[in-house]
């Protein structure tokens, strides 16, 4: 990983090795390679090979309105207060293919705020930045995403959302409009605005303690004066170095609030 950030400056010495494990053997056995030299080897001299690894280092896996009542803690206790703001800015860090993104603009949409809101998604794999852009999602994961998107609260017809083209379900553009799909590193990069929520979630089970604690001193630097931090369901910021900075706000939801 170490020649890797200084050939590429993509940096993953920081996740966690039970992870970096896995996706590097799954790499293994899909170049056809006998060893981790071996792959080395063909990464470092070919930007090209490069670009197929690092599909299989971060693995894109999400879904829409994926655990519904963090959708719903959010409609129920964060949009009161985001609607008290003139203009919302919301950072999707680690944003896959944009799954969640979309969820969070069908739910600004249905609340009145998505017109006023700047919503950042933000990635490092470029390959994932661009799917999501386009917003085309499997027909066959659509049903499960209907459910999600009940049970999160929705007042419409997912079925207004989306129309059945390019063999999959194409989001109506209108939804995203105005978000900004961007390459960004919690490993390496800085703050790039004020914003009033941030969600990131399922992305920092993957890193270790260093860089866990260097991604919400990111999240703090961003928000605002009592902005909202949204994790994973299997995340925490309990024994982070930031436990003090952020009160709870929904335990189970995983929805914290920057402290005053």
């Amino acid at each position: 990983m170490e020649a890797i950030y200084l050939r590429y400056s993509y940096d993953f010495r920081d996740y966690t090795g039970a992870s970096q494990k896995r996706r590097v053997a799954y790499a293994l056995a899909q170049f056809g390679l006998p060893n981790v030299s071996a792959l080395q080897n063909r990464v470092l001299h070919d930007p090209a090979v490069f670009a197929q690894l690092l599909q299989f280092l971060t693995i894109p896996v999400s879904e829409m309105f994926r655990d519904p009542a963090y959708f719903l803690a959010l409609r129920q206790q964060v949009v009161p207060v985001l609607h008290t703001y003139p203009s919302v800015k919301i950072w999707v860090a680690g944003c896959s293919t944009g799954e969640e993104a979309w969820s969070i603009a069908i739910m600004l949409h249905e609340e009145g705020l998505l017109k006023r809101t700047q919503i950042y998604a933000t990635d490092i794999n470029p390959a994932s930045i661009e799917k999501a852009r386009q917003g085309i999602f499997p027909l066959e994961a659509v049903k499960g995403y209907t459910t999600n998107y009940q049970q999160s609260g929705g007042t419409s017809a997912f079925s207004d959302y989306y129309t059945a083209a390019y063999g999959g379900a194409r989001f109506d553009p209108f939804l995203c409009a105005d978000v900004i799909f961007a390459d960004h590193s919690l490993a390496t990069d800085s703050v790039f605005a004020e914003t009033q929520l941030v969600s990131c979630r399922n992305v920092l089970i993957y890193f270790n303690r260093k860089l866990q604690d260097r991604a919400l001193g990111l999240f703090h630097e961003s928000l605002c004066h009592r902005g909202f931090l949204g994790l994973g369901s299997k995340e925490s910021i309990d024994f982070s170095g930031y436990a003090e900075r952020f009160d709870t706000l929904a335990k189970a939801e995983r929805i914290y609030r920057k402290a005053s």
